[in-house]
């Protein structure tokens, strides 16, 4: 699929960002990715939108992927907001006019919904995948470790598609080494900032979830989700989804929620 990359300054350097265009494109679709990942994992959630009628731009986070920063460090989100932000500026500037849908996977979901409180005006609609705003309390409790352990992310719990677990333990672009003390300390305070941020009254959110994430369990997702989602708020949860549900065995049938909400959400106004 035709894509073109190119560079922004961000807040700590510079910031990889890769679009799929689309010259009947009518609207921008947006995409925050997962800690320890990048964005070129993502081919295939852009290409179904660009079908469905988007331009989509994602960069790689600081410290992720082909960007700069030290590998996975991460010591404020609202820099990673600040830089998205740059990015969604760039794609307005590419297609005036055209309402912005913004998706945030994971540690994503962090970034996207700290990004929808602080610019919901500039959005037609949130999507929030597995959206790691409740909190884990089993990395938490890293924290109190000193030093933490090397215990990098299972390919495993990722999907049930075993091909998936494959190709992102032998993706040299996947941060394979144990989380670091800044990084988790950056995602909590960024999630008790979010839970106080207020409710997205007004925005279309929709919230998806696999019920046997692992990663970013469900319960706490689900409460979290309940407190900033607002009125517009939908939900569906997968069963047996691990925690990539846009890499999972059903992702077809995410990936058409998906789509059918943005229609509905582009439709409504």
């Amino acid at each position: 699929m035709q894509t073109a990359d190119f560079e922004i300054k961000g807040t700590q350097g510079r910031v990889a960002v890769r679009c799929w265009p689309n010259a009947d494109a009518r609207y921008i679709a947006l995409i925050a990715h997962g800690y320890g990942e990048h964005i070129g994992r993502y081919e295939h959630v852009a290409e179904r939108l660009v079908a469905h009628g988007a331009t989509v731009y994602g960069p790689d986070h600081l410290g992720h992927g082909r960007s700069e920063g030290e590998r996975a460090l991460i010591a404020d989100i609202d820099d990673i907001v600040t830089d998205l932000h740059a990015v969604a500026e760039r794609s307005r500037a590419d297609h005036p006019g055209l309402p912005v849908v913004l998706i945030g996977h994971s540690m994503g979901g962090i970034i996207a919904s700290a990004y929808a409180q602080r610019h919901r005006d500039e959005l037609a609609a949130l999507v929030l995948s597995g959206p790691a705003i409740g909190g884990n309390p089993a990395f938490e409790g890293l924290l109190a470790l000193d030093p933490i352990p090397d215990v990098p992310i299972d390919p495993e719990i990722l999907s049930r598609d075993p091909e998936v677990g494959r190709r992102y333990a032998e993706d040299e672009l996947v941060w394979h080494g144990p989380f670091k003390r800044p990084t988790l300390q950056a995602m909590f305070t960024a999630i008790d900032a979010i839970g106080q941020g207020g409710s997205l009254e007004g925005l279309p959110v929709l919230w998806l979830h696999g019920e046997a994430d692992a990663l970013v369990p469900l319960e706490g997702a689900r409460a979290a989700v309940a407190q900033i989602g607002g009125t517009r708020l939908e939900q569906k949860v997968y069963p047996e989804a691990r925690h990539e549900i846009f890499n999972e065995i059903n992702q077809d049938e995410v990936l058409d929620d998906v789509t059918a909400f943005i229609e509905r959400a582009l439709a409504a106004g």
